[in-house]
């Protein structure tokens, strides 16, 4: 029961579970189970079939991928209140990345066939995960867009503010990851930690960037700050 409640806490201020409306949060929070994993367990692989929803309670979640040389690239990384795994879970396709936890995480399950059953009861649930869906599209429509027409400092700042509002000043995070995530290679993303570790906005420790003034970092993504 208290998994319950903690769940359904947890869904009611995620974006899209909260529009939902707290019946309907609670009948998907009874659903759920509970999971923990070790730091560098893996949780699914790429390939597996899509049988379960998940959020995190506690830990972090590395989503990550293969390249043909055999090098291993992140492709995201999610924290405590994201939700994650819902496309191969309503599509019944396999999984698209391998999922590992890069500390010690606890999660909220949700299987495929479960929540199925509840959207067969509720189809009013089905609109709402089609936006979830839409609302990814968006997002990843708009990490293109960053790359094709944002100069490098830009899209560096804008993903480290990302990470930074998830995880705060400090984020685990290295620079061949951070180039991956702007779409750059290692060597600039370099040249530009170092170049912002000079002008004292980050400092830097091996797979670890401190945010020490945000407000440079902000205006060098030039977002504006309200």
């Amino acid at each position: 029961m208290t998994e319950t409640r903690d769940l359904a806490r947890l869904l009611a201020v995620n974006p899209f579970f909260a529009s939902l409306g707290g019946a309907a949060v609670e009948a998907i929070a009874a659903l759920c189970v509970t999971r923990s994993l070790e730091a560098g367990r893996t949780l699914f692989f790429k390939g597996d079939p899509g049988d379960a929803l998940y959020a995190i309670r506690r830990g972090q979640i590395r989503i990550t991928t293969g390249t043909e040389d055999g090098r291993r690239v992140t492709l995201n990384m999610l924290g405590p209140g994201d939700v994650f795994g819902e496309v191969a879970l309503l599509d019944g396709h396999p999984r698209t990345a391998t999922a590992l936890a890069s500390e010690p995480t606890d999660l909220f399950v949700i299987l495929r066939s479960d929540l199925l059953a509840l959207i067969e009861s509720r189809p009013g649930l089905a609109v709402q995960l089609i936006e979830l869906l839409c609302a990814r599209i968006r997002w990843m429509s708009e990490r293109a867009e960053e790359a094709s027409f944002l100069a490098l400092e830009q899209r560096v700042a804008r993903r480290l503010l990302g990470l930074c509002n998830d995880y705060g000043a400090e984020v685990m995070v290295s620079q061949e990851d951070l180039a991956v995530f702007v779409g750059a290679t290692r060597e600039s993303v370099n040249r530009q930690l170092q170049a912002w570790k000079r002008a004292g906005v980050i400092a830097t420790s091996r797979g670890r960037i401190r945010i020490l003034d945000i407000g440079r970092l902000t205006a060098r993504a030039r977002i504006d700050p309200a």
